[in-house]
C-alpha cells in the first residue's frame, strides 16, 4: 500500500488512542506502518504538522449540512453533544484538538453555514461568531478536563476516586467542596448538556 497523507493520520489517531499525546511520536506511528520515520518527515514536518492534520481530519468527519429549518438553538446543541462525542472517540481527543491549525480548508463550508443560520436567527456577524467559538471551546475545554478522570470511556483515573478524594480532604475542614465531588466528577453526560444549555440560554439575549 502507497504511504500517504492520510494512511498517516488515520494511522496517528488509532496510535494516540493506543498510548495517549505525550507519548505519541512519529517513530511509534512508522513503526505501526512498517516503514522508517524518515518516510513520514516527506509529508509531515514534525509531531505537530501531524496533528493538525489530524485534527482538521476529525473536524471534516464531523461537519454535517445543517438543515435549511434546523433552529438555532437545535444547532447549537447539536454542534456541540456532535463534537463531544468525537473528542470522546480517542483518548487525549481534546488535547490533540485544542490549538492546533486547521489544514483544511473545507470545515470553512460548515462554519460559513452555522454563521448564516445564527444570523438568519438574529444575530450579529459579531455575536454568532462569539456564539460559535463559545459552543466550540466550552466543548474542548470540558471534554480535556473530562479525559484527565476518563481516559478511556468506562477506565477512571484512580486519582479522581471521590472515596478517595474525600479523605485527603477530611482534615481541611471544607465540607461543602468534600460533598460537591459526586457533582464535579460524575455523571458528565448530563454536566455537559446542562452547562450546554446554560450557554444557549445566555447567548439568546444577544439577538436583536
Amino acid at each position: 500500500m502507497a504511504l500517504d497523507r492520510s494512511a498517516i493520520v488515520r494511522t496517528g489517531l488509532r496510535v494516540l488512542d493506543q498510548v495517549g499525546l505525550e507519548a505519541l511520536t512519529l517513530r511509534k506511528i512508522a513503526s505501526e506502518l512498517g516503514v522508517q520515520p524518515p518516510a513520514l518527515y516527506w509529508h509531515f514536518k514534525s509531531k505537530q504538522d501531524l496533528i493538525d492534520e489530524m485534527a482538521s481530519t476529525l473536524l471534516a468527519d464531523h461537519a454535517q449540512p445543517i438543515p435549511e429549518d434546523t433552529a438555532w438553538e437545535q444547532f447549537a446543541l447539536t454542534f456541540g453533544e456532535g463534537m463531544r462525542q468525537m473528542l470522546l472517540r480517542y483518548r487525549d481527543g481534546a488535547k490533540m484538538f485544542a490549538g492546533t491549525h486547521l489544514t483544511d480548508t473545507s470545515v470553512y463550508r460548515h462554519q460559513d453555514a452555522a454563521l448564516r443560520l445564527l444570523t438568519g436567527a438574529g444575530f450579529s456577524l459579531e455575536d454568532a461568531g462569539q456564539v460559535f467559538w463559545t459552543v466550540y471551546t466550552y466543548t474542548i475545554g470540558y471534554v480535556i478536563e473530562e479525559q484527565a478522570v476518563y481516559p478511556r470511556p468506562g477506565e477512571r483515573d484512580e486519582r479522581y476516586d471521590i472515596d478517595h478524594r474525600t479523605e485527603r480532604m477530611a482534615h481541611e475542614n471544607v465540607p461543602l467542596a468534600a460533598a460537591a465531588g459526586p457533582a464535579l466528577f460524575t455523571d458528565f453526560d448530563r454536566r455537559y448538556t446542562r452547562g450546554l444549555q446554560a450557554i444557549i440560554t445566555g447567548v439568546a439575549t444577544w439577538r436583536t
